[in-house]
């Protein structure tokens, strides 16, 4: 069904979160509860999204700017409330052209919420005719939540606040979402006289639900899901949701054909693809948009943050961020590959390497201790132990290029910016300064000077 505007409210600080950050800019599975809340909103595509933010305003803005370009930002002023944050959005909203049509409400501190939920809510909200619709939830423990306070035909009397609530009414476990539907007009009407007589001394957007009754039917409609509403107060609600969702998670992927040892320590965000008979071994987080081929084994104990790795590869016990890791190749352990690395087909970056910016060609091997950056290297040549190239000469950054078939020898060092030709020999402890040609064999001689007796006779 079309819809008019979705309002989000995002003005409050959050202060059970122990933080100096509002909490919609929070984390939950990679993105913040804001960006995930607004994702699934402009999903129904509203003519308006509009983001209400108080607390740190403009960080709160700047935020939801980045995430929708074509977002509305209204300012909530000092008086306080979830009401109040409608009345200042529906007076921008207006002001900016009529509503005509249904009207979405959502918190966004629920980051699980997502576009089929609220695709449903919208389907029962048309389809019953009611003036307004209550998004609520049955959950085994209430504490905190809204109670939906029903009469003896089912239908919606009222809202009441947890400090607000008699013994009978905390006993309901229905609880109320923050997510409502209202027709335009009716929603106008009954926020126009909110007042503030409770126990927060705020407007309450639940209150506009009594005069609503008086002109238009209530409804409300249970989320099928209970945890794709729940919402997160403190950092312990954050890490119960986050198990509990990064749980879900396992389980497709596993029932997908992927392979996960323990889905107790896999952690994997929500736009991380992996392909059939791929293996996830404990300790693993795969972050961003990583992606992992067919049949390749990641881990124990690897971080891959954006990263895709092709079939059959295999990374252990290694960070791996925004490189290409191609077929068969083998990373790690203990390897740390920045940003910007592509790693051909059957390569290796083995034990305590680091590369940044670095073209790794099919079949050449980078063993161990060594540091590759801003480099090509071709195809089948072989790292010594211990090389280096040195990149940056403490104002720019140069560039290495080593050919194939090229064997350096252990403790090299290549001085940017150099070129080694194909089918080179290095020897061992070499500094490379100047371009070498194809097929040839360099190493720097180094004067071996001893000095005896160099230790006093009662060092000895």
């Amino acid at each position: 069904m079309a819809l008019s505007a979705a309002i989000i409210l995002a003005a409050g600080e959050g202060t059970r979160m122990r933080s100096n950050k509002p909490k919609v800019l929070h984390t939950l599975a990679g993105k913040t509860f804001l960006n995930r809340v607004m994702d699934s909103v402009a999903a129904l595509d509203p003519e308006t999204l509009a983001v209400v933010v108080h607390y740190q305003a403009e960080r709160v803005a700047e935020a939801a700017r980045s995430y929708n370009e074509h977002v509305t930002i209204v300012n909530q002023d000092d008086i306080p409330g979830t009401g109040r944050a409608v009345q200042c959005a529906m007076t921008q909203l207006k002001e900016q052209g009529g509503l005509d049509g249904s009207v979405l409400i959502a918190a966004s501190d629920m980051p699980l919420l997502d576009a089929d939920t609220l695709n449903q809510l919208l389907a029962f909200h048309e389809q019953s005719g009611n003036g307004a619709t209550v998004l609520t939830t049955i959950l085994d423990d209430p504490t905190g939540y809204g109670r939906i306070i029903r009469d003896s035909e089912g239908n919606v009397l009222r809202i009441v606040e947890q400090k607000d609530a008699n013994s009978s009414e905390l006993a309901v476990h229905e609880v109320n979402t923050s997510v409502y539907v209202f027709d335009a007009k009716l929603l106008a009407e009954a926020i126009a006289n909110l007042k503030s007589n409770n126990a927060q001394g705020e407007f309450y957007l639940t209150d506009a639900l009594e005069t609503a009754k008086a002109n238009g039917a209530v409804g409300a409609f249970a989320a099928p899901d209970p945890l794709s509403v729940e919402g997160v107060n403190d950092r312990v609600q954050l890490a119960a949701l986050a198990k509990a969702h990064n749980k879900r998670v396992c389980e497709r992927w596993m029932r997908e054909g992927v392979t996960i040892l323990d889905p107790e320590t896999t952690w994997i965000e929500d736009d991380v693809r992996i392909e059939r008979d791929a293996v996830i071994l404990p300790g693993c987080f795969l972050e961003g948009n990583t992606v992992i081929g067919e049949g390749a084994q990641v881990g124990p104990y690897t971080t891959l943050i954006s990263a895709v790795i092709d079939a059959d590869a295999h990374v252990e016990r290694s960070r791996v961020q925004e490189s290409h890791i191609g077929r068969a190749a083998n990373i790690g352990p203990w390897t740390y590959l920045r940003p910007g690395n592509d790693l051909g087909e059957e390569s290796k970056a083995g034990a305590f390497v680091e590369m940044k910016k670095a073209h790794i060609g099919n079949g050449t091997k980078v063993p161990h201790l060594s540091y590759v950056g801003d480099a090509d290297l071709g195809e089948h040549t072989n790292i010594g132990g211990g090389t280096i190239t040195a990149n940056y000469d403490g104002v720019h950054k140069h560039h290495t290029t080593i050919g194939s078939n090229v064997h350096v020898g252990a403790g090299n060092l290549f001085v940017a910016p150099v070129e080694v030709g194909n089918g080179v020999t290095t020897g061992a402890g070499s500094v490379v300064r100047h371009d070498v040609p194809d097929d040839s064999m360099v190493y720097s001689e180094n004067t071996q000077h001893v000095v005896e007796g160099w230790k006093p006779e009662w060092e000895r």
